[in-house]
């Protein structure tokens, strides 16, 4: 079977969003970085509170679902639909914003350090409207487990190990997104069956990770081509997000926290949000 290749990488870049939060942004809404059906990732890793305690006051979002995965500290979220709930580390969260919806992420108060990611995943025109929803999902919960030198979190998705194939807690979303906490030891290495329909990218948040003759170092993105095996490998230490899905491949329109196909769908949740009827209520 075909391994996949890195194709290209990009190097996060700093920015800031929410009420100040520091945080390092992989974003793919352009074509040559586009991660469909990914948007975006944002990095949350500092060991100063100031950088992320003011946290994510309500906002709004529609048109695409947003993942939250942290390593460590913890967030407590609430939002339109009545939810209300707290991840800490090794845990989870899924919403779809889907035809509207307005949360809040907050770090806890006495937070000293903080590491976690959120992804935003795009959903296909038919379902950008559906009702919001929203899950959290406890550390324990994640399905995890060794496979050869790796030690695997998945959040999402499949993955095939050998002659089995193991399963995330969330699966069957149309864009059968996958997203995996690969840990490597030194000198560690592992392969992993992937579908070979869907995109692929890795992130390294710690030490550097091999793949075929390139070595990708922290706090780069590597986009993956072709290919049914991964072959993870690393000569310290390391870490990596391990995620893609099924390319969506249909015009995207973005402003600010909405995502659309088009200029007039992004104008109408604007207007919608202003009027105050973006989040539907029955």
């Amino acid at each position: 079977m075909k391994q996949r290749e890195v194709s290209r990488t990009a190097a996060a870049r700093p920015a800031t969003d929410g009420a100040g939060v520091k945080i390092n942004r992989m974003t793919g809404f352009s074509g040559v970085y586009r991660m469909d059906p990914f948007l975006m990732l944002d990095e949350i890793r500092s060991d100063s509170k100031d950088d992320f305690i003011a946290g994510f006051p309500p906002h709004p979002h529609r048109g695409f679902e947003t993942v939250t995965y942290m390593r460590e500290g913890s967030f407590s979220h609430e939002d339109s639909m009545g939810n209300s709930g707290e991840i800490s580390a090794g845990g989870a969260q899924w919403m779809t914003a889907g035809s509207g919806v307005i949360h809040s992420e907050m770090p806890e108060a006495g937070a000293e350090r903080m590491h976690g990611f959120q992804f935003w995943l795009n959903l296909p025109a038919s379902e950008k409207m559906q009702a919001p929803s929203y899950r959290d999902i406890q550390s324990d919960e994640i399905v995890s487990f060794d496979h050869e030198a790796a030690h695997i979190r998945l959040i999402a998705g499949r993955v095939g190990i050998g002659d089995s194939e193991m399963r995330g807690v969330v699966t069957g979303k149309s864009t059968e997104a996958l997203i995996a906490d690969v840990s490597l030891p030194e000198s560690g290495a592992t392969s992993l069956s992937i579908d070979p329909d869907l995109t692929i990218q890795i992130y390294v948040y710690h030490g550097a990770v091999t793949i075929g003759d390139k070595e990708i170092p922290a706090g780069v993105l590597a986009y993956l081509g072709t290919g049914e095996i991964i072959r993870l490998s690393a000569s310290e230490s390391s870490g990596l997000l391990l995620f893609g899905g099924l390319a969506i491949d249909q015009p995207v329109e973005h402003q600010g926290p909405f995502v659309m196909n088009t200029a007039e769908e992004i104008r109408q949740a604007i207007g919608d949000f202003q009027r105050g009827t973006l989040v539907q209520t029955s």
